[in-house]
């Protein structure tokens, strides 16, 4: 079969476009890797590795494969070598390049052979995908998730109308945006015991549940109460709110006394976990914006949500919100206080103490039930203080890690 063939073209490239505000090439890759066939699958030891070029020296790549290890790969004379931009949706317009235009970071599909020691392939084709043009692709659509991004709690799925409803719910607001879906609308929902947007996996409608927390980029209505949605990303958060019982450096966890469950909660802190410690007096406008908003928005959140256990947060959303990882501003001033977060200088586990009050986005869990820091938030005593039945936790954005766009996660 020719190297252009008609399911490399229609698996390979639209999968490897789908960027979500500045999410890698990761999963995409390794979807065409896996799903696009050709006469060379049938071919003893052949094999399409699919990863990201460490270095290059002569007619040899080290490839950091999507799955975990290097290889080497070694170009084969008479290789064909192309170039795609992000967004082509064929190889037409794909064009040839020489091996020294390969450079570190660029990303790649290889076609070859395995060799006997298991650890090199000889190339007879790759189809590269530049850094840099990766780079612009991911910062155009965080700039479209920025636009055209909505977010907040599912209330409610219609399958038979093929739409959602998401409450946005910033301090003392509250809102509704029905979210119409399409046969082009691309779902992706995050797993389970993680927080990296590489690991999110394509979805339906019907895996979408109340209370996920969820965000949509499209075509919005004029007065901001639906949208007609391109993209969706979904996933099943925890917010937790209490105060810290006992720290483990050694295994990189910590236990929290959930206020809300009155249970100890323990929790894995990993390298892609974002820790913060608030200013006093930041947290003390928080706390008075809290006290303003009244206790009857304070108690708002829905059955299963951060009042009975917390399975997801409220997100700080407004018809002008970002996409994942960006949070918008509302009058309520969530938005305002999930950037300034981010601007903060990160914390360490070092810093935090027995006693101390916390409040925390963590993952649903897997099946060992490892819950995973997203982001951990000290120095919550006047807000934890202003809303004493917990829901001040639901101020907590969980995108603002978890989605790996603009280097907040995963590894571009």
């Amino acid at each position: 079969m020719a190297f252009c063939d008609s399911k490399l073209v229609k698996i390979f490239l639209p999968l490897t476009v789908l960027v979500v505000a500045g999410a890698t090439m990761t999963t995409a890759l390794r979807a065409a890797a896996l799903g696009a066939s050709s006469s060379s699958a049938q071919t003893p030891n052949a094999t399409r590795p699919v990863g990201t070029v460490k270095s290059v020296s002569g007619n040899n790549l080290v490839l950091a494969t999507d799955g975990g290890g290097d290889v080497t790969v070694v170009v084969q004379e008479g290789a064909r070598l192309l170039r795609v931009e992000p967004g082509q949706k064929d190889l037409k317009e794909a064009v040839p390049i020489s091996l020294q235009e390969l450079l570190p970071g660029d990303r790649i599909l290889v076609r070859g052979q395995l060799a006997q020691d298991g650890k090199t392939v000889l190339a007879s084709a790759i189809i590269a995908m530049k850094k840099a043009s990766i780079a612009d692709k991911q910062a155009h659509e965080s700039e479209e998730w920025r636009r055209q991004g909505v977010g907040g709690l599912v209330s409610s799925v219609d399958s038979a109308a093929n739409s959602i409803v998401i409450t946005q719910q910033g301090v003392g607001e509250k809102k509704t945006v029905t979210i119409h879906l399409s046969k082009e609308t691309i779902v992706r929902r995050y797993a389970p015991d993680s927080i990296k947007f590489d690991d999110a996996k394509p979805a339906r409608l019907d895996e979408i549940k109340p209370g996920d927390q969820l965000r949509a980029r499209g075509t919005r209505s004029a007065d901001g109460s639906e949208l007609a949605a391109a993209e969706i990303v979904c996933g099943t958060f925890r917010n937790i709110a209490g105060t810290i019982s006992s720290i483990d450096a050694s295994a990189n966890t910590i236990t929290v006394q959930d206020l809300a469950t009155n249970r100890p909660v323990t929790l894995r802190i990993t390298g892609d976990s974002q820790i913060r410690k608030l200013p006093l007096p930041m947290a003390q406008g928080v706390a008075m914006r809290l006290r303003k908003a009244g206790p009857e928005s304070q108690n708002s959140a829905p059955a299963g949500g951060a009042a009975k256990g917390a399975r997801s947060g409220e997100m700080q959303t407004s018809s002008g919100s970002g996409g994942p990882g960006r949070a918008g501003r509302n009058s309520g001033g969530g938005g305002d206080f999930q950037q300034a977060l981010n601007r903060m200088p990160p914390a360490t586990l070092a810093e935090l103490h027995k006693g101390d009050a916390v409040m925390i986005v963590a993952t649903e869990g897997g099946l060992n039930g490892e819950l995973s820091v997203i982001t951990l938030l000290g120095g919550v005593e006047p807000i934890l203080q202003a809303s004493p039945n917990s829901n001040a936790s639901t101020i907590l954005s969980p995108w603002s890690l978890s989605a790996a766009p603009s280097g907040e996660a995963g590894n571009p």
